[in-house]
């Protein structure tokens, strides 16, 4: 089963050998676990500078034995079948870990998310877990995690989050690719 791993990180990096290099490494539906347990743990540690990883719909379960990822800020587990275990993500020392997409799993309880207190996390999106269903869970669940700013995008005052810096410069780029584009038409048309 790891073969299979290696092959989707390998098929993921697209070419890219300088492990110290990948800040972003998205597996999302590449391999599926098995009994819901992730791969060893040295398939992703190699990836010493890791901001980003992705493993979403992979069937995961359980995160024992969560790789040790020093420098990931961003984790996306989403769509999986993850009821609990959160504490494996503390003892991975997951300090720099800010923003943790843990939407569609099977998260039922407030006290599930306990062990997140002891993280710094910025963002946490449960969106689709039955625990959002709980009474409170939105008052509950930024009383537990304080670090908390954004809950399911949005503040404790139901505000949305606002979009990040990359997603505007991205959306401003193509705006001013069409924006460039029909004004050169237009300007073509009435120089005369």
């Amino acid at each position: 089963m790891d073969e299979i791993w290696e092959r989707a990180v390998e098929t993921a990096l697209d070419g890219e050998n300088d492990v110290a290099s990948v800040r972003t490494l998205t597996l999302d539906g590449a391999a599926k676990c098995v009994q819901g347990r992730l791969p060893p743990p040295s398939i992703f540690e190699k990836f010493c500078n890791l901001q980003h990883l992705s493993i979403a719909n992979i069937g995961l379960s359980s995160l024992e034995h969560f790789p040790r990822l020093r420098n990931l800020q961003k984790l996306v587990l989403s769509d999986n079948r993850i009821a609990g275990g959160l504490e494996f993500l503390v003892e991975a020392g997951l300090e720099f870990l800010r923003d943790l997409d843990l939407s569609n799993n099977r998260i039922s309880e407030i006290n599930d998310l306990r062990p997140l207190a002891e993280l710094k996390l910025v963002s946490l999106d449960l969106y689709e877990c039955p625990v959002t269903r709980v009474k409170d869970y939105r008052s509950q669940a930024f009383g537990l995690i304080r670090s908390l700013k954004y809950l399911d995008k949005m503040d404790a005052e139901e505000n949305e989050r606002p979009e990040s810096d990359d997603e505007e410069e991205d959306e401003d780029e193509e705006e001013d690719v069409s924006d460039a584009g029909s004004g050169e038409v237009e300007g073509e048309g009435s120089t005369e």
